[in-house]
């Protein structure tokens, strides 16, 4: 009805000669989730990239294909996903290849076997390039997005593993598992600038705010977070969960493995694993402080956040309304498996057009 009357208000203004207002096209929201995103565990959603429709209460939409898997065989682990709304694109990293997808018709462009591996990627803000880390290797590859040719590599020797690409283009962030520190390498000349740390243990998952002036890490060993500050380079704050025991996790090896930054800045999300928890920071005061725990269905290993700020994603599969803290819905696939994933992104359709994409990264959208 509503194309029917736009079409009825164009021919009445072409008729009147008055110049048309076209109605306001409304964006559809979709969260691409790529199994399998739990290490190679096809029980959590099987093998491919899965759609589902945010807008519908997260309905499953359909299933892209992404590896082929030989009969016998085991997939490969999916290790990063990330978009691009500049070129329309989807790029996903298993432990040894980087494919690239059309979003507007979910045709694989390509499929390469990296050097050395992939790990979690990130796209430049323009779309034209890729920093892609080597599997726990030496370097990060950098990539041309539009083939997967290889550009250059940047060598840190640190066991490349994480990776944000800021939202001004003009810093590349890089964590390793071997390393204490973070590296911030210049896209411009694919060199380290500079170096951010040393951090209480080895940086593990990381999230920046949106003026790149702060950087929050999770590190091995701690049940918590710690803050750097991106422009001097030091340590700012160490943070514990209070209340609660770090004990023993099934992955990942160190308690908190998953940290997200909401949109407007005012909380951070933290994962901990030996609990199955997710804890919530209030970040408005000088001292982060604990708000609100909830629990998940399973162990958290990471946590993105809804590009609207309303929703919250744990790699657990459950949907988290942000202002209530409670859980509102799950994710299933086409087969009702239980699904969940550390590897998921957030994409916007005007139409068949995309026009605005998450980060797997949860960063902060203060400018």
């Amino acid at each position: 009805m509503r194309r029917n009357f736009g079409f009825l208000v164009l021919l009445c203004a072409v008729a009147s000669g008055v110049a048309a207002v076209r109605p306001a096209a409304v964006p559809h929201h979709f969260l691409y989730v790529a199994e399998p995103g739990i290490r190679n565990y096809v029980e959590y959603g099987g093998v491919g990239v899965l759609v589902y429709d945010i807008d519908a209460g997260y309905t499953f939409v359909r299933r892209i294909p992404s590896q082929v898997v030989p009969a016998g065989q085991e997939p490969e682990n999916v290790k990063g996903i990330a978009a691009s709304a500049a070129t329309g694109r989807l790029y996903v990293t298993t432990i040894r290849r980087l494919m690239a997808f059309d979003l507007k018709t979910d045709r694989k462009l390509w499929d390469k076997e990296m050097p050395g591996g992939a790990d979690r990627l990130a796209v430049s803000p323009d779309g034209r390039r890729l920093y892609v880390p080597t599997l726990e290797g030496p370097q990060w590859t950098v990539v041309d997005a539009a083939n997967g040719e290889i550009l250059a590599g940047v060598t840190t020797n640190s066991g490349s593993h994480n990776t944000i690409w800021g939202p001004d283009g003009k810093r590349v962030y890089l964590a390793g598992l071997k390393s204490a520190t973070l590296a911030v390498a210049d896209p411009s000349t694919n060199a380290v600038v500079q170096q951010v740390g040393p951090f209480a243990s080895v940086i593990r998952p990381f999230t920046i705010n949106g003026s790149q002036t702060k950087v929050y890490v999770n590190v091995n060993d701690l049940l918590g977070f710690e803050v750097g500050d991106l422009k001097t380079g030091k340590v700012l704050q160490h943070v514990e969960v209070p209340g609660f025991a770090k004990g023993d996790v099934k992955r990942h090896g160190c308690p908190s493995h998953g940290i997200a930054l909401s949109p407007d800045e005012k909380e951070l999300w933290l994962s901990d694993g030996h609990n199955g928890a997710v804890h919530v920071f209030d970040m408005t005061a000088a001292t982060p402080k604990l708000i609100a725990t909830i629990k998940v269905r399973d162990q958290p290993g990471w946590i993105t956040w809804s590009l609207d700020g309303k929703h919250v994603w744990p790699s657990t599969g459950e949907i988290i309304d942000a202002k209530t803290k409670k859980i509102v819905a799950t994710l299933t696939d086409e087969e009702h498996r239980v699904v969940q994933s550390e590897k998921v992104v957030e994409v916007v359709f005007d139409g068949n057009t995309v026009v605005r994409t998450g980060d797997q990264f949860a960063m902060g959208q203060k400018r």
